[in-house]
Formats: structure tokens, C-alpha cells, sequence
């Protein structure tokens, strides 16, 4: 049992305050996850040319300027970062992979948890007001953004094992359910050039869908190829860097709830959580369809 929440601002406005209203959205999905939580933030978007990387070790004392320092010298590139408790989010006028490839060389104790033009990842172990008051997650800014409250049943407690996942440019899924068929998926991903760093079934989901938005299909096609593919019950909410897409299972194991405003649209595993925004009890709302794809995008 997991929380999901999301939140899709519609109106540019409300962007300096999309923090400020999704944490008291995580807060309330606590008792469907105290084990840890996460949010997957897209904002800042990195110039052309550059990527975004969210690096992570659990010093908080680590010291990222060094790395930021040799990383430029080794490709004579710009490079710029930020530090956010346990996480360091860092831009550099370079490709992600030559960047992934000195990391793993030089830096293995660093974990890379997302990597694009605009997505932060924040992730940690603890309650949800612990973790959102470590990051100061009310103070971020941005377009859109989901969040996980973990209650862990088939992996770890860690800060890896915590949701959101990425594994793909600016891709994010965060899981409430279980997948079957996860660990001959994880073997046949990992055949085609797809990277994990845990056993959660969950990072799995993400890893199919990188794959197949790698081969040309949309973020549609890939969810609709991932409710013939991926054995289980779920709800998922992924996040790309234009907006965010939700799909239940077609038998509807898990609940959700969405909600959609002239300003906004959002999405909880319990209503209870869209009830703290801004104009809620005005709000259309529904539950999802199971095996219905429902995305929304900004132009």
C-alpha cells in the first residue's frame, strides 16, 4: 500500500507555488506510506545543449564542489550545481552520457537519480513531513510535479529503493501496486541497454517504458504496450517533461482519484489529498477508468 499524488498546474501563475501546494498533498497520503517519500519536480530547464543531472550520496557533508570542479576540468565543459540536503542537482554544457561516464569511473558512491532538461528528483527515507521539510520542498517552484509515499513490501527500505523512479531523459513513474513478471522484464530490459540500480519492481516499469519511448513510440503507445506487458496490479503516474500521464489497471486493483480546475489538474490515490488545493470543492472530479490512458501535456 503506497500514496501517489500529482500536480499538473494549468495556470502559469500558480508555478512560484507548486511546492507549497504539493506537500500538504504527500502529507496527507502518510499512513499509506511512512517508509520514505519522494517528489519528481520539472522546472528550470537546462539551456540547449546542456543536461540536468540529480546526483545523491547520504552524506550531507559530501563534497560536491569537488566533483563539480573535476567534472569541468575533465570536459572542459561549464558546470554549475546546487545542493538540496542529501541531493546536488548540477547542469553542464555537455552530453549526459559522457557525464554518466565519468561519474561511474570516478564517483561510484554517487548515485545518479534522474538525469534531462528539467526534472529534480528528491527522494529519502522518513515520513513525508520529514523528507519535505528536508529538501524545503514547499519553497520549489515549477510546471507540474508527482510524489510517492512508500510503504515498503518487496524491497528495501532505501533511499534507492524510494519512489520516484528514472531511468530515462526527463522519465518518471512512480507505482502503487506489485508486478509480477518483474524480474524476467528487469533480465530482458537489461539485454536491450536498459540501467537499474535496485530490484524494486517499480524501476522496472520505468526501464519498459524508457525502452520503448527509445524506440519512436509515444508516451501513449509505450502505456498501452505496458498493460499487455507487465503482469500485476497498479496505478501509475509518469511524469515526462511536458506533463503527466496516469493509468490503473484494467482491473482496477488500485484506486485513484483525478481532478481538474481551469487552473490546475491533479491526481491522489485518495481524494482526501486533492482536497487540500485551491479550489477543490470546485473542481470536476473522477476516477479513473481502468486501463484508460489519461494525459495531460503543456504546448
Amino acid at each position: 500500500m503506497c500514496g501517489i499524488v500529482g500536480l499538473f498546474l494549468k495556470n502559469k501563475a500558480l508555478q512560484p507555488d507548486l511546492g507549497r501546494h504539493l506537500v500538504p498533498m504527500l502529507i496527507e497520503m502518510t499512513d499509506r506510506g511512512p517508509d520514505s517519500a519522494g517528489v519528481a519536480v520539472y522546472r528550470n530547464g537546462a539551456p540547449a545543449g546542456w543536461v540536468k543531472v540529480t546526483l545523491f550520496h547520504p552524506d550531507e557533508d559530501y563534497p560536491w564542489a569537488g566533483l563539480e570542479r573535476d567534472l569541468a576540468a575533465h570536459l572542459g565543459a561549464e558546470v554549475r550545481g546546487v545542493p538540496r540536503a542529501t541531493h546536488y542537482v548540477l547542469i553542464a554544457d555537455a552530453a549526459d552520457e559522457a557525464m554518466r561516464r565519468w561519474l561511474r569511473q570516478h564517483h561510484p558512491e554517487v548515485r545518479i537519480m534522474s538525469a534531462g532538461n528539467s526534472i529534480e528528483i528528491y527522494k529519502e527515507k522518513g515520513l513525508p513531513r520529514e523528507v519535505a521539510e528536508r529538501f524545503k520542498l514547499a519553497e520549489i517552484s515549477g510546471s507540474h510535479a508527482i510524489g510517492h509515499t512508500r510503504m515498503a513490501t518487496e524491497s528495501a527500505v532505501t533511499t534507492e529503493h524510494s519512489h520516484p523512479f528514472s531511468t530515462g531523459l526527463d522519465l518518471c513513474l512512480v507505482h502503487n501496486g506489485s508486478l509480477s513478471n518483474h524480474n524476467r522484464m528487469r533480465r530482458e530490459l537489461r539485454n536491450k541497454g536498459i540501467e537499474f540500480q535496485t530490484d524494486n519492481d517499480s524501476e522496472v516499469a520505468a526501464g519498459y517504458l524508457t525502452l520503448r519511448l527509445r524506440e519512436g513510440a509515444s508516451l501513449k503507445e509505450a502505456l498501452t504496450d505496458a498493460i499487455r506487458d507487465l503482469n500485476g496490479f497498479y496505478t501509475f503516474a509518469v511524469g515526462t517533461r511536458a506533463g503527466f500521464a496516469v493509468l490503473r489497471d484494467p482491473i482496477a486493483c488500485k484506486h485513484a482519484v483525478l481532478a481538474e480546475t481551469d487552473d490546475w489538474v491533479a491526481m491522489a490515490t485518495e481524494y482526501r489529498a486533492i482536497a487540500t488545493l485551491p479550489g477543490a470543492d470546485q473542481a470536476e472530479i473522477w476516477e479513473p477508468v481502468p486501463g484508460r490512458i489519461y494525459t495531460w501535456e503543456h504546448n
